[in-house]
C-alpha cells in the first residue's frame, strides 16, 4: 500500500481484525484520530441493517465495521490507481480516506428506516455537517461533496461502483448468509482505472460488474426489502409516530427515556441548523430507541403500548405484495374487519397505524447518476449497457415496482 506506517506514533499503530477482509491497518495517525472521534464511535452502536436481524439472526454488524471496511477498500483502490500511473498526492489520499471513513456518521439509529425522523435533510447532508464540526480538511469536504477537481476521488466515495457499495454488499452478504450478494470485490478494485478524470472499469472486469449489478438487485429483494424487514420497519415508524402524536396531546411519552431522544419526541423533525438537535442526535443510537420502546410497552395509551409490545416480541404485521396498487376498497375492507373485532380503536387510528399501503421500488442502475463506463483495450469507452452482452439498456432502465398492504391484527 502507498501509505507507510513508519510515521505513525507507536500508540496509533493499530491493526484491526475484520471478519470479512482479515487484518486492516490504520494508514496514518490522523485517520486513527478520526476513528477515535465520538461521532464515528457512535456507529458502533448502530446496526448496519437496522431490524434485518429479526429475519437474519447473523445481521448484527454495525455501521462502524462498514466504515472501516469501506476505508480498507478505498485504500486498496487508491493504491491500484497509483500503480497504474495516476498522480495522487498524500494529502489527496488522506482526504479520500477521511471522506469514506466518515461518510455514514450522519446515519440515524436503525439506519435507513428512520432517515427523515430526526432531520429534514438526508443522512449525507447530516454527515457533511458533522464533518465540518469535527474540523476535517477542506479537501475532505470537497471530495465528499463532489466539489474537488479530481472527480474520480468523489466517485470512489459515492457513485454506482464506489467503495461504499462494494463493502456493504460484501459485508451484508457475509453476515446474512445470503450468497446471492457475493461479488468479486477484489477483482473489481483491480480493474479500476481513470479516463478523462472519471472512474472506469477495464474491459477484463466487465463480468464482475455484471454480477455486481445483478447481486445488488437480488440483495434488495432478498434482504433490504424482505417482507418481514419491511413489516418491522413499518412497525417501528408507527411506534415513533404514535409517541410523537400523543405527546402533543398531553400523554407523557418522554418520562424515563433518553433526554436526547426525548428532544425529538417533543419537538418533531428538525433541520441541521438546530444546534441543540445536532447535539442530541450525536448522543442517540439504537439502544436509546429500544430502551424507549421497552418503556412504552407499559404506556397508558393502548396503541403505543400494543405496537411497542409487538416489536419487542417480534409479532410483526402481515405484508401482502402485488404488482398493482391496492384499491381504497381493499383497504376499507380490512379496516372494517379490524373495526368489527376491535371497536376500541377508531377507524382513523386503524388507518394510521394498523392498515397501511405504499410502494416498494428496486432499480439496480440509474442513468441519471454517474455512469458505469467500461474502458476497452483500444482506448474506447462504453457505458455498461453498450458494452455488456447480458445487461442491455432495456434491462437496466427497468424499475421494478411492487405494492404492499400491511396489516397488524389486534389481539388483546
Amino acid at each position: 500500500m502507498y501509505f507507510c506506517n513508519m510515521n505513525i506514533p507507536l500508540n496509533k499503530k493499530k491493526i484491526i481484525n475484520d471478519p470479512v477482509y482479515g487484518f486492516i491497518n490504520i494508514p496514518s495517525g490522523s485517520i486513527f484520530d478520526l476513528i477515535e472521534n465520538n461521532y464515528l464511535q457512535r456507529l458502533r452502536r448502530i446496526k448496519q441493517l437496522g431490524l434485518s436481524s429479526l429475519v437474519y439472526p447473523g445481521a448484527e454488524h454495525t455501521r462502524f465495521a462498514h466504515a472501516l471496511g469501506a476505508m480498507f477498500l478505498m485504500n486498496q483502490a487508491l493504491d491500484v490507481l497509483i500503480q497504474k500511473g495516476e498522480k495522487i498526492s498524500k494529502q489527496e489520499l488522506e482526504a479520500s480516506l477521511s471522506a469514506i471513513l466518515l461518510h455514514d456518521i450522519g446515519h440515524s439509529p436503525f439506519s435507513h428506516c428512520l432517515e427523515h425522523f430526526f432531520f429534514e435533510e438526508s443522512h449525507e447532508e447530516v454527515s457533511l455537517e458533522l464533518m465540518k464540526k469535527i474540523g476535517v480538511s477542506q479537501m475532505t469536504l470537497d471530495i465528499f461533496s463532489n466539489k474537488y477537481p479530481k472527480k474520480f476521488l468523489h466517485q470512489l466515495v459515492s457513485s454506482q461502483v464506489d467503495t461504499d457499495r462494494l463493502d456493504y454488499l460484501t459485508r451484508d452478504s457475509f453476515f446474512t448468509g445470503v450468497s446471492e450478494g457475493v461479488i468479486g470485490t477484489e477483482r473489481i478494485i483491480k480493474m479500476l482505472a481513470v479516463f478523462n478524470d472519471e472512474l472506469v472499469i477495464e474491459q477484463k472486469g466487465i463480468y464482475s460488474i455484471e454480477k455486481f449489478i445483478i447481486s445488488r438487485r437480488l440483495m434488495y429483494w432478498q434482504v433490504y426489502m424482505h417482507k418481514a424487514v419491511v413489516s418491522a420497519d413499518i412497525l417501528l415508524k408507527s411506534i415513533l409516530k404514535r409517541a410523537n402524536n400523543i405527546q402533543k396531546q398531553g400523554i407523557d411519552t418522554i418520562k424515563y427515556i433518553s433526554p436526547s431522544f426525548a428532544y425529538f419526541i417533543e419537538n418533531g423533525t428538525r433541520t441541521i441548523g438546530d444546534e441543540k438537535a445536532i447535539e442530541c442526535f450525536t448522543n442517540i443510537d439504537d439502544s436509546d430507541i429500544w430502551n424507549a420502546i421497552k418503556i412504552w410497552t407499559n404506556n397508558e395509551d393502548f396503541i403505543l403500548s400494543y405496537l411497542s409490545k409487538c416489536l419487542v416480541n417480534r409479532h410483526l404485521g402481515k405484508i401482502q405484495i402485488q404488482d398493482n396498487h391496492f384499491s381504497s376498497e381493499d383497504i376499507d375492507n380490512v379496516i372494517e374487519q379490524f373495526y368489527c373485532s376491535e371497536t376500541s380503536v377508531s377507524k382513523e387510528n386503524l388507518k394510521s397505524y394498523f392498515v397501511l399501503t405504499a410502494e416498494l421500488k428496486n432499480k439496480a442502475y440509474s442513468f441519471q447518476d454517474d455512469k458505469i463506463n467500461i474502458l476497452f483495450k483500444n482506448g474506447q469507452v462504453k457505458e455498461i449497457c453498450n458494452a455488456s452482452d447480458q445487461l442491455d439498456e432495456n434491462f437496466l432502465r427497468k424499475e421494478i415496482k411492487k405494492y404492499y398492504l400491511y396489516k397488524l391484527p389486534i389481539n388483546r
